[in-house]
């Protein structure tokens, strides 16, 4: 009987070591981008051009992201109780455009609201592709 207890002992001893010894592969960090344009309740024709435009680049230039959730596009109305926390947080007053990398819970923040402002009306090809590279540049 002591024979068979050793040997019982032993066997999970050697079990429970290879087990021990399995490889941990990390996981790679995931990486979010968010696109996130502010607004109050009146909105400028600039202001309905970024917004436009910005929800548009994201939409058809970046479909398989949006389905999989590495990008996701967020509208804000900055005169809602819930916007106006959201804008309280990225220290917005008016109409705003950010571009934002999420890795390991942290938040890299992008303001694109001047950009947007120079171009998105009067130069919307350039908002566009400054946009799509942006948002390019973060997602690698």
């Amino acid at each position: 009987m002591k024979h068979v207890f050793l040997m019982s002992l032993l066997s999970l001893i050697c079990f429970a070591s290879m087990n021990a010894q399995t490889k941990r592969v990390a996981k790679p960090a995931k990486t979010t981008v968010e696109v996130l344009y502010f607004h109050g309740k009146q909105r400028c024709p600039t202001c309905i051009a970024i917004g436009t435009y910005s929800k548009e680049v994201v939409s058809k230039d970046f479909p398989a992201q949006m389905k999989s959730g590495a990008l996701k596009f967020k509208e804000i109305d900055i005169s809602t109780p819930e916007g106006e926390k959201v804008a309280d947080k990225y220290h917005v007053t008016w109409s705003s455009l950010y571009v934002n990398r999420w890795q390991n819970g942290k938040e890299v923040r992008n303001d694109m609201t001047r950009f947007g402002f120079e171009n998105a009306r009067t130069n919307t090809p350039v908002f566009k592709d400054g946009l799509k590279s942006k948002i390019n540049q973060l997602l690698k």
